[in-house]
């Protein structure tokens, strides 16, 4: 186990994320790339492959939006993203792969540097040069974070000036070409490499493509932000749309600026037609530098985050962290890796690795919101929800630019993967967090269930709402069809269990299948059992303990209080054997008059805490109750109201901190609280009025409790008691 920092540092959605994101894809493509670009396909080719390149990349990021409003996204970005939902072993196939990826790709932005440097100055020494520049990027990177970012700053103020120095040019009549001439499509010439022998549409989008890989700078960052749910999404789509803007009014710019020969045959035309070359060399120079610093920060939080989950050999070493937080020691290793790396002074042969490895995990991020998308599990409920087909075009979408860019590099780059995939498998990884795949297994286990014959115990982020309901009046079984089958609906099921002395004209058995037929048609699946007893509660509990040698087993009775019903003789106990047997309760009281109102509003009701505010992974005997209000809440298009009583007046700001954190943990929008204080019984009365009110069972649940609560809330009520399987925050 690592050692908790005394210290960390925490950014911004600015900061850690929009400056990176921004500063990786405002690179040196920008620069010495996108005038050969609009020389070979014209502006409106130009404009076409900046649209299809942000597309791809628009797509991936609101995949990951998604995700990251979904999880407690910790360390490693895209590594943390795919590992918390497919498993330390597929992220690792991933995460190592995308490591050794990024430093490679640190490697090749210091080598762009030195290039423009030695543009500048042509008689320094090159491998000087490199050595200096690691150095310089390995002490900011070192020191912490916060510095880089600091740095970053001082490069984004660069690369402003660079861009103004081009809005000036323009302002000056640098744009003297007319309109009709640069709005046209390319003729696809070539380069000074191929003797301007000729290129294609695909060619040049390949050339341009890297320049839109590098929505995951801030996503790195992940471990180190204050809010990731919130900073990642905004931070990446607005570096996005900036970045996407500048590029089509630069391509613009251009095209207007200088004629297809020089667009094609000077890489330098930027540097000739702004108003300051001078600040497009710096800006050259600055985006390089920026990108090497994003990439050199971030591959070292991702080593960190595999070294945190035991990934690779010597996992504590990695996982060491210095008093103020920084992962000293993955960063010592991706020093020696990038200094490595610069010893080969030629990764052309790799060079497409980077891009590739990028697009792998744009493909893997997509792949991992349509898995949740079709599981349809409760645990998937995203602040930022993205329609189906966003992942779909995604991942389609990255896997063509894959093979568009080098086919052969990319059934590399794959068996790489797939490789490093056999190998974690073989690891018997310990993972220290659950993932989607149980809820695959659960999925699949409905047309093949001897594949997961072994999984005895629903996971929790594989809950559904499974009822078993108890029948002896079908009349009150008919009035609560629609309060049960919004409860269970869409994935959940409804086992009807019907109780009745033995005769041998009964129709209570051919009702119930009537009935279930019902609710199969209205998209709950249904099925109905008939126990023949003189005994209700043993019964219902018969029915119980039977059923808990089955795999789809319910995991909440519901029981539907009536006038006929023997609380004490026959309902108390069928509470008491669900207890022990770890099933879920809904004991439901039906307001005679009120019925289920508009069904606009519920009342879960939180009980006192006295003391004990910290919000853990077990919040009592709440889950099944958020849980319930939630799946009502999508069925009726309704609001929870959270509500809480206190006995003190101390207790009110580490109640208010618990609501708010409850409710931004187990991600429920909209959703209202309120915290009074005094008296329970006289505040029941005075609490907002709501068409539901959801309250804790205690295990002596008394009658009058039940008659009072109907009674003072003048509404129907539902009294829940958790079967210590569910969790809201799943």
């Amino acid at each position: 186990m690592t050692t908790e920092p005394k210290a960390l540092q925490k950014f911004g959605t600015f900061g850690g994320v929009f400056t990176p994101t921004l500063l990786t894809i405002l690179g040196v493509i920008m620069y010495l790339r996108l005038g050969w670009v609009v020389g070979n396909a014209g502006l409106l080719g130009a404009w076409l492959i900046i649209i299809m390149s942000f597309l791809i990349t628009l797509c991936t990021a609101l995949s990951m939006s998604a995700i990251t409003t979904n999880i407690r996204i910790g360390a490693g970005g895209a590594y943390a993203i795919v590992s918390q939902a497919l498993g330390l072993e597929v992220g690792g196939s991933l995460g190592i792969p995308r490591y050794v990826s990024q430093g490679l790709a640190v490697t090749m932005y210091i080598f762009g540097f030195r290039e423009g440097w030695l543009g500048i100055f042509p008689d320094h020494n090159a491998f000087l040069v490199d050595i200096i520049v690691f150095s310089v990027l390995f002490v900011i990177a070192y020191i912490s974070a916060n510095l880089a970012i600091k740095t970053q700053f001082i490069i984004m103020g660069i690369i402003i000036l660079s861009l103004i120095s081009i809005v000036i040019a323009a302002y000056e009549g640098s744009m003297a070409l007319p309109i009709s001439e640069s709005l046209s499509w390319g003729s696809f010439k070539g380069s000074i490499e191929n003797g301007f022998s000729g290129s294609s549409f695909w060619i040049v989008f390949a050339v341009f493509f890297p320049a839109a890989t590098g929505i995951m700078a801030g996503a790195n960052m992940s471990g180190e932000l204050k809010d990731p749910k919130s900073s990642i999404p905004k931070g990446t789509l607005w570096a996005i749309a900036v970045s996407f803007f500048i590029y089509m009014a630069l391509a613009f710019w251009i095209s207007r600026s200088a004629t297809e020969q020089e667009l094609i045959s000077d890489y330098y035309i930027m540097v000739e037609k702004a108003y300051f070359g001078s600040l497009i060399i710096a800006g050259i120079l600055g985006a390089t530098f920026s990108s090497a610093l994003a990439s050199i920060v971030g591959s070292s939080r991702i080593l960190f985050a595999m070294g945190e989950h035991n990934v690779l050999p010597y996992s504590k070493l990695l996982a060491g962290q210095s008093k103020n937080g920084q992962p000293r020691n993955a960063m010592i290793v991706t020093g020696i890796l990038i200094f490595l790396t610069l010893l080969m002074r030629n990764l052309n042969a790799v060079a497409p690795l980077v891009t590739l490895f990028f697009l792998i995990t744009y493909a893997m991020i997509n792949i991992v919101v349509i898995i949740e998308q079709n599981l349809g599990l409760i645990s998937y409920r995203p602040i930022f929800k993205v329609r189906r087909w966003v992942p779909w075009l995604g991942l389609i979408s990255s896997i063509f630019a894959m093979f568009i860019i080098n086919p052969t590099v990319s059934l590399i780059s794959i068996m790489i993967v797939l490789t490093v995939y056999w190998y974690l498998s073989r690891q018997n990884l310990e993972t220290p967090f659950e993932d989607v795949r149980s809820g695959l297994f659960v999925s699949f286990a409905e047309w093949a269930a001897k594949h997961t014959w072994g999984m005895k115990k629903m996971q929790q982020r594989a809950w559904k709402a499974n009822l078993m309901v108890p029948v002896r009046d079908v009349n009150g079984l008919k009035g609560t069809f629609e309060f049960l089958r919004n409860i269970a609906k869409p994935k959940g099921s409804i086992k009807l269990l019907g109780i009745e002395p033995f005769t041998e004209h009964s129709t209570l058995a051919e009702k119930l299948d009537d009935i279930s037929a019902s609710f199969r048609q209205k998209g709950v699946f249904s099925s109905s059992t008939v126990i023949h007893t003189n005994e209700f509660a043993n019964g219902i509990n018969y029915g119980s303990q039977a059923l808990q040698g089955a795999f789809f087993r319910p995991n909440i009775i519901f029981l539907n209080l009536q006038d006929h019903d023997d609380y004490e003789n026959e309902l108390r106990p069928v509470m008491h054997e669900s207890i022990r047997l770890e099933i879920g309760i809904l004991l439901f009281s039906l307001h005679k008059t009120a019925l289920l109102g508009q069904r606009n509003i519920i009342n879960v009701w939180v009980s006192d805490r006295r003391g004990n505010w910290e919000l853990g992974w077990d919040i009592g005997n709440l889950d099944l109750s958020i849980l319930i209000a939630y799946k009502l809440k999508m069925n009726w298009n309704a609001k929870i109201r959270l509500i809480t009583v206190l006995e003190k007046e101390e207790d009110v700001t580490d109640a208010v901190e618990f609501l708010n954190k409850l409710v931004n943990l187990a991600r429920l929008p909209q959703t209202l609280t309120e915290i009074f204080v005094g008296n329970f019984n006289e505040i029941v009365e005075k609490a907002p009025s709501a068409d539901l009110n959801i309250f804790g069972m205690e295990p002596n649940l008394r009658f009058q409790f039940i008659q009072e609560m109907t009674n003072k809330t003048n509404s129907s009520c539902l009294f829940v008691k958790d079967s210590g399987h569910e969790s809201i925050l799943a």
